[in-house]
């Protein structure tokens, strides 16, 4: 009888476990899914940079005249060196964009920025043969003898391809420099300028993670950019002037030659942009 009981027991454990096995599993839930952001070039930013500058005057070498009588002794001739001048630029710059469409797409921005500009000086200092007379002295009143520092606020017209955008570039600029007596000051040409820049260049959005985010920004960027500024003050083809020292103002014009306050950038930049990602 003990057997018979212990024989269904087993029978009945073995029949439920089967019965278990045909029931239906419980569906797993199904993986979460967390999508990749879109990268997007709006929001704001600032950075620094630099490069080299050049002259890209308009100018002639032969910028030589002969003074008049009675303002110089007879066969006074002045000279003006009148060389190209080039050399570093450097500094930061601000700005905003705003990217109609995520991924790729039109982008419009503002930039504004500031630059120390390395040009030196000599570039329309004179050298008098013969003699001049008392109370007068000559200068070359078509450009800053100097170029020291300028900045621009531009608007940028762009197109993304997702973290690479190539943009164009133009608006004021404005610059200031030495006219001093000996580097062609007089009353009326003062040391700062306003003008236009114009130019180009193309920007690439690093990850996020990148190394040189210091600032923990939405995207470090970086970018190529050349500009061609122009501070010209309408003194294009006035030539050398003879200056009475007395008031300061050109008693005698000469029409030689020409240059104005032009010149043109190549640099490299960084930015730190904050916004969206």
């Amino acid at each position: 009888m003990t057997k018979l009981l212990a024989s269904l027991a087993a029978f009945t454990s073995l029949t439920a476990a089967a019965s278990a096995a045909d029931l239906p599993r419980r569906a797993a839930p199904p993986p979460v899914f967390t999508p990749v952001p879109v990268f997007t070039w709006t929001g704001a930013y600032f950075g620094i940079n630099a490069g080299y500058a050049f002259d890209a005057s308009d100018r002639n070498t032969g910028n030589t005249f002969a003074v008049p009588f009675p303002y110089a002794a007879p066969g006074t001739v002045a000279s003006f060196r009148n060389r190209s001048q080039d050399g570093f630029s450097g500094g930061g710059q601000i700005g905003y964009n705003w990217q109609i469409t995520p991924g790729s797409g039109l982008v419009i921005g503002v930039e504004a920025d500031a630059q120390y500009l390395d040009f030196g000086r000599n570039r329309n200092s004179a050298f008098i043969s013969g003699a001049l007379a008392p109370g007068y002295y000559v200068t070359d009143p078509r450009g800053l003898s100097s170029l020291d520092f300028f900045g621009t606020v531009r608007g940028r017209l762009g197109y993304a391809f997702d973290r690479t955008l190539v943009y164009g570039t133009g608006g004021f600029a404005y610059g200031s420099g030495s006219a001093d007596r000996s580097f062609g000051g007089y009353a009326g040409n003062d040391s700062f300028r306003t003008g236009w820049a114009v130019g180009g260049g193309i920007e690439y959005a690093l990850p996020t993670d990148s190394f040189l985010n210091f600032f923990r920004s939405s995207a470090v960027t970086l970018k190529v950019e050349g500009l061609y500024v122009n501070l010209d003050r309408n003194t294009r083809n006035q030539g050398a002037f003879v200056i009475n020292a007395a008031n300061n103002f050109p008693v005698v014009y000469s029409g030689i030659g020409r240059r104005s306050d032009e010149f043109a950038v190549v640099r490299a930049g960084l930015n730190y942009k904050f916004g969206s990602y």
